[in-house]
């Protein structure tokens, strides 16, 4: 028996979460990565701050003005407000529909040293099932392609977005949207022109795969990183030339029936992340055959992190900076922030 998937269910979800120019919240950091975020900020890491952290995302007022997803950690949504409410409702209350990270972290690929695989997939469907009775609507799997000497090989790419459409046909086989993250990271001292190259060969690879696994591009969320420099480049490209890139290389790269992208920020800051994004935007609306947002983790979230340092009596200006930064991205979206709207 072949299982359809039902694309009118996927296709509504992904409506549902960037109607009325709303992009979707990160808030999926694993275990370790919110550790390092605590430890810097000289926040306790234990299991009930990050509770606390991710009840004070959630509660925030008016955050649904902005935000029409959140992409929550496994623990999150196995854990309950102060008030004893699962955190995926507390969610749906707010409109804002939950989300799901599936995948186990990226590992080092045997026989090259220097590259990751993401891992995952075993045990999946059943997650997945689990999921979906917890409210997630839809799912993230992050891929993790590097360039450096030599790489990333073409076995490091074969290998990632392999998984990425073996974990897209599992999501939607559970109508569930998959959002599909092939992240070319910012480390490193490679050029613009390096990171363009390597995007549009990861982006055509996977397309390519997601075609050979019967893959419903209408029911996918295409979360990619922009078209930048490494952080150790001598040379930073301007906020136009950035924008010129990432648009030529997606249009080179994404067929046009994917209905939403949503970048990630990949550890720009939350003004530079914004102003791309806003370039993109106003400069190429009319070349844009997908809805072009974000799924912004730190560029929304570490501000609120920084003004809150684990203490109740910060709560409520941490949401207030949470809810503008929220705010900044949507404007931003739309084509219309402004760097005088930082103040």
């Amino acid at each position: 028996m072949e299982q359809q998937m039902n694309t009118p269910i996927l296709k509504n979800t992904i409506a549902e979460i960037f109607a009325n120019g709303k992009g979707i919240l990160a808030m999926d950091e694993s275990t370790p990565t919110c550790k390092k975020r605590f430890e810097a900020a000289g926040i306790p890491q234990t299991s009930e701050m990050y509770r606390q952290y991710r009840e004070l995302l959630v509660t925030t007022s008016g955050l649904n003005e902005s935000i029409g997803g959140a992409i929550l950690f496994d623990e999150t949504i196995r854990q309950q407000t102060d008030a004893g409410e699962p955190m995926a409702k507390a969610l749906m209350k707010a409109g804002i529909i939950p989300g799901i990270k599936v995948d186990m972290g990226a590992k080092p690929l045997p026989e090259f040293p220097t590259e990751l695989v993401t891992e995952g997939l075993d045990g999946l469907r059943e997650r997945l099932a689990e999921y979906k009775t917890m409210g997630a609507r839809f799912a993230k799997w992050r891929a993790v392609i590097t360039i450096g000497e030599g790489i990333p090989t073409d076995a490091c790419i074969k290998a990632n977005v392999h998984a990425l459409a073996r974990y897209a046909g599992l999501c939607q086989e559970a109508d569930i949207v998959p959002i599909v993250e092939p992240e070319v990271l910012m480390d490193g001292n490679h050029s613009m022109q390096q990171c363009y190259n390597v995007t549009e060969k990861v982006l055509k690879a996977l397309f390519s795969e997601l075609y050979q696994f019967k893959i419903d591009l209408e029911g996918i969320i295409l979360k990619p990183n922009m078209v930048v420099a490494g952080k150790g480049c001598l040379i930073q490209n301007s906020v136009d030339e950035v924008a010129e890139a990432t648009v030529n290389c997606l249009r080179s790269a994404v067929p046009a029936s994917v209905p939403a992208i949503a970048f990630l920020s990949g550890g720009q800051s939350p003004k530079v992340a914004a102003e791309h994004l806003n370039t993109i935007n106003k400069n190429f609306k009319n070349r844009l055959p997908w809805i072009v947002a974000f799924s912004f983790a730190r560029a929304i979230q570490q501000p609120a992190l920084d003004a809150w340092k684990g203490e109740q009596s910060n709560v409520k200006e941490a949401q207030e900076i949470l809810s503008s930064r929220a705010k900044l991205a949507a404007a931003a979206r739309r084509g219309e922030y402004s760097s005088s709207m930082e103040e």
